[in-house]
């Protein structure tokens, strides 16, 4: 009798907390895991939990194909490397070649990781990025649902620790009382896996937010109520962001794209709601739960 294996889901971006999140969960489903990593030491440990391992690298056309080749699925992401003055460009490189990949390779169905406000053909900054890997993806014909995530709950965590020492969160977001859709990047790579594992002909979007909207003062708040001490919120002026964000060490064509997008947040131009077109799915995994698991145990 012939042995049958099943073909894997290949997950991209395990380096990261949304592909690691995407294979984990297809892991505890039982599902057969190829992870995608550059250094072959990255995926010692997906190895180690019974996951194949390919390598590859996003620019080259070559080791994305076989990287493709043979699977039931695959979730992809673009990651975005905010100290080159040409990240916009690397983005569209990258965008390119994972779309000619998955349709020489004859990839059945993809999960694109996205965002909020890539359905905005300008003023959103980084999330321009976003929307040339849909459109270059959509573009292929290949079946794909592209997974519009919210503002990350774990894009806090540089401020939470200046909160933890000063008693002063430092936000970007304003107004500091206005609630805008977060989710947790656990979240997102469960939302991936489920997504992955769903017959789905053609091309749909899904928007994926919390269980609630948060506002900086209800950041704060969170942070108070586990420190037990009071902890202020301190909107920066759009004049300090660069001060604020020097340790980031962020390009100027970077800094450009987080200050437009920002604006673009703070203005409501990005807007989860803004799609018609788009399904809105909701995480189960709170505020308190991320900080309480990165920071505050």
């Amino acid at each position: 009798m012939t042995a049958y294996f099943p073909l894997p889901y290949v997950v991209f971006g395990v380096t990261g907390r949304t592909g690691a999140a995407a294979a984990d969960a297809l892991l505890r489903a039982g599902q057969a895991v190829c992870v995608v990593v550059r250094d072959p030491a990255q995926g010692q440990p997906w190895a180690e939990r019974g996951a194949e391992v390919a390598v590859a690298d996003l620019t080259d056309l070559a080791s994305m194909t076989k990287a493709f080749s043979q699977v039931q699925g695959a979730y992809v992401v673009s990651p975005q490397q905010y100290t080159r003055e040409d990240l916009f460009e690397i983005a569209d490189v990258i965008a390119d070649t994972t779309a000619r990949a998955a349709v020489a390779a004859n990839v059945p169905r993809l999960v694109a990781l996205s965002s909020v406000g890539a359905d905005r053909d300008s003023g959103t900054g980084w999330i321009g990025m976003n929307r040339s890997f849909e459109q270059r993806l959509g573009a292929t014909g290949i079946p794909t649902t592209f997974l519009r995530a919210a503002y990350f709950m774990e894009n806090w965590m540089p401020m939470v620790g200046h909160a933890m020492r000063s008693g002063t969160l430092p936000t970007f977001l304003a107004p500091a009382q206005r609630a805008i859709p977060m989710v947790a990047t656990v979240d997102v790579g469960s939302a991936a896996a489920a997504l992955l594992q769903e017959e789905r002909t053609g091309t749909s979007i899904v928007t994926l937010s919390g269980p609630k909207d948060y506002a900086p003062n209800n950041v704060a708040a969170v942070i108070s109520a586990a420190l037990r001490k009071p902890v202020d919120v301190a909107v920066l002026p759009e004049a300090e962001w660069p001060n604020a964000l020097a340790d980031a060490h962020f390009s100027k064509a970077a800094l450009a794209g987080f200050t437009e997008m920002t604006r673009s947040l703070n203005d409501s131009h990005i807007d989860i709601k803004s799609d018609p077109n788009a399904v809105e799915w909701a995480g189960t995994t709170t505020l308190e739960q991320v900080f309480h698991r990165l920071t505050l145990t």
